[in-house]
């Protein structure tokens, strides 16, 4: 009987502390595609005025800064029956500065529900330098739509 009294005691705190966490979180609706090879989504960004405020004591203007996502995509690996999809990034720092990068996106089906969603990061990116990453999903179909939900680029320190 003791025990069942810890166990319970444990889950009370654990969901006390989920509804916690879920309610800090605030939902914005507002996304933009990640960037194709044949379009250029931040011109287009840049056309409806969706700039950002420059941060990290920059001096550049922050219209470019989504600029150096030079390319953010699925990379179907699936073998055998087996699913294995990832995303791949290119980041190209086009600032004078020494640069962090932090973007959220989300993946979205067909059907238009979110089926997946995560944050990448790219540290200390130098002036004019590549950088190129890969991280692993939960997706089970290659098949979405990728959006960047937020973009940061900030002094690297």
């Amino acid at each position: 009987m003791r025990r069942f009294g810890v166990v319970a005691a444990c889950a009370a705190v654990t969901m006390v502390g989920g509804l916690a966490v879920g309610g800090c979180t605030v939902e914005d609706d507002s996304s933009t595609p990640a960037p194709d090879d044949g379009t250029a989504t931040a011109e287009k960004q840049k056309a409806e005025g969706q700039g950002e405020e420059p941060q990290g004591g920059r001096s550049e203007a922050a219209d470019g800064e989504r600029d150096d996502l030079v390319s953010f995509e699925i990379d179907d690996r699936s073998q055998a029956g087996f699913e294995d999809i990832w995303v791949t990034w290119t980041i190209t720092n086009r600032s004078s500065e020494k640069s962090d990068y932090t973007w959220e996106w989300e993946a979205v089906g067909p059907d238009g529900k979110r089926l997946y969603n995560s944050t990448e990061f790219a540290t200390d990116v130098q002036p004019g330098q590549t950088a190129t990453g890969e991280s692993p999903t939960t997706l089970k179909t290659s098949g979405v739509t990728i959006n960047i939900t937020e973009f940061d680029r900030s002094k690297a320190w």
